[in-house]
């Protein structure tokens, strides 16, 4: 069942990947079936809040008509830097489900876990590598065309 939905996290961080955003995607779901899905725009959107696990709790949001998104997961294919981790939190997702792991911003493990380190009034349970390979390499082929094409110019 991850692997179903980390693929539908995929296939939106690929429409990043088109739009030269850093490919990240992510999907909530709830009851068994996707409720909002989401690609970074910040780049797209000029706006720093725009990663795809925000842009997709939103949606969640606004699907549901309420800011506790009680019993949904969210599957993403990069670990959540602190903005969204946080955001997390506050939204209450019950689950995370995490493809690649980010070595420089990363607040799932990597740099630091603020799913585990530190006491909130809301626990997420997270569950990394699902998918990882095919997660890393959307993002290595990605910054591997960007420097290409930036060489070109």
């Amino acid at each position: 069942m991850e692997e179903k939905f980390m693929k539908e996290a995929l296939k939106e961080a690929k429409k990043a990947y088109d739009k030269l955003e850093v490919p990240v995607g992510a999907v909530i779901v709830k009851d068994g079936k996707i409720i909002a899905r989401a690609h970074n725009l910040k780049e797209t959107k000029m706006d720093t809040t725009k990663h795809a696990e925000i842009i997709a709790i939103q949606k969640a949001s606004r699907k549901l008509g309420a800011w506790r998104l009680l019993d949904c997961e969210m599957y993403v294919t990069l670990e959540p830097c602190s903005m969204c981790a946080g955001a997390m939190i506050n939204a209450r997702i019950k689950k995370l489900y995490i493809g690649a792991l980010d070595e420089k911003t990363g607040a799932a493990g990597s740099v630091f876990n603020l799913f585990e380190d530190y006491k909130f009034n809301h626990d997420v349970k997270v569950e990394q590598g699902i998918m990882k390979e095919e997660c890393e390499k959307i993002l290595k082929d990605f910054f591997r065309d960007l420097r290409k094409l930036k060489s070109k110019k």
